[in-house]
């Protein structure tokens, strides 16, 4: 019988969870994806072809990682592993609150309505019914707002509430407890928008101080006539910091997002490819070994940093860098598609 180490599960549900979807694949609504909108005026589907190319490299790359080093394994003899639900961080606690939401089943299909729902009203909002709308009137009774730079946002918005929405009534009937499960998912939504709105103002304070503009400066001029180099270099540097990729990016941006746009405007390169290249390189250094979300997983999983750091920093990081590269290389050879 073959088995699949269970070392190597936290680098496969890192893959699939902290790489292409959320960094690459255009339209995905993770909030890595939304933060540069406002920014470069651009979209969450934004360089499509590119974040597709970046993505499929970092999938099939991860994927021949992981599956090399499951036959490895298996050619060397070394099983499944020890296992005791007890001393797994949690997981039998998880499983058993899972098996109290619902006692009856969801097939495939209405468990993929939602999801395909996000990407496909997000693209209509995106592409056609916001473009024929006239938006004159509210631009002149709210003359500070950046309208062009919060479309993408309110499509992202709108997009997910009709989803979660559709979602309560294709299972209306079949809730064990609605009520707590709403409770629960605006209770977890509460840790990301906190921590982004933290993260914005803590880039502020830093902006305001005297040194910043000497680090300022030394980053936007690490190459001049390639921003995109710069702002890579920018957002992986600060998310392995915060060991956040969501915190790089909210911390640069707030910084530096200013500057980045006007260099890509002299420079002729097209914000979205900015914005891509922004969201992918703070997908980099973000699961360094301090990362919260790296230790979360591996608690989750009854795993050590000793036991599974190494696979998964393959798949997370160093992977995931040379799929920034190949964007950058394609982006600055043939521009943004």
């Amino acid at each position: 019988m073959t088995y699949v180490p269970k070392r190597l599960i936290p680098a496969a549900i890192a893959l699939g969870s902290f790489t292409f979807t959320m960094t690459a694949l255009p339209g995905t609504p993770a909030i890595q994806n939304a933060i540069p909108i406002p920014y470069y005026n651009t979209n969450v589907f934004a360089a499509p072809i590119l974040g597709i190319i970046g993505g499929t490299i970092m999938f099939v790359c991860g994927w021949l990682w992981l599956q090399t080093r499951a036959k490895k394994a298996n050619a060397a003899g070394e099983g499944y592993g020890q296992h005791d639900e007890a001393d797994v961080g949690g997981v039998g606690a998880v499983k058993k609150e899972a098996e109290t939401l619902s006692t009856h089943p969801t097939s495939f299909t209405i468990a993929m309505i939602p999801l395909v729902l996000v990407i496909a009203l997000n693209a209509v909002m995106t592409y056609f019914i916001f473009p024929s709308m006239d938006f004159s009137g509210l631009q002149a009774q709210f003359p500070d707002l950046n309208i062009a730079g919060s479309l993408g946002l309110w499509s992202i918005i709108i997009s997910l509430v009709v989803a979660c929405t559709v979602l309560i009534l294709l299972r209306i009937g079949h809730w064990n407890n609605l009520k707590k499960t709403i409770n629960r998912g605006t209770y977890d939504s509460m840790l990301p928008i906190f921590n982004t709105a933290s993260e914005v103002g803590y880039g502020a304070v830093i902006a305001s101080l005297a040194g910043f503009l000497i680090i300022r400066d030394s980053i936007l001029n690490l190459n001049p006539d390639n921003p995109l180099i710069s702002e890579a270099v920018a957002m992986t540097t600060l998310a392995g910091i915060t060991g956040s990729s969501s915190g790089g990016l909210s911390i640069a941006l707030s910084t530096l997002g200013e500057d980045y746009l006007r260099m890509a405007v002299n420079a002729g390169i097209d914000p979205e490819l900015m914005h891509r290249v922004a969201v992918m390189a703070a997908g980099g250094l973000d699961t360094l070994p301090h990362s919260g979300a790296v230790i979360t997983l591996l608690a989750i999983c009854g795993l050590t940093h000793k036991q599974s750091y190494l696979n998964l920093a393959m798949v997370t990081i160093v992977i995931p860098l040379i799929a920034v590269v190949a964007i950058i290389i394609l982006g600055t050879m043939f521009g943004s598609f």
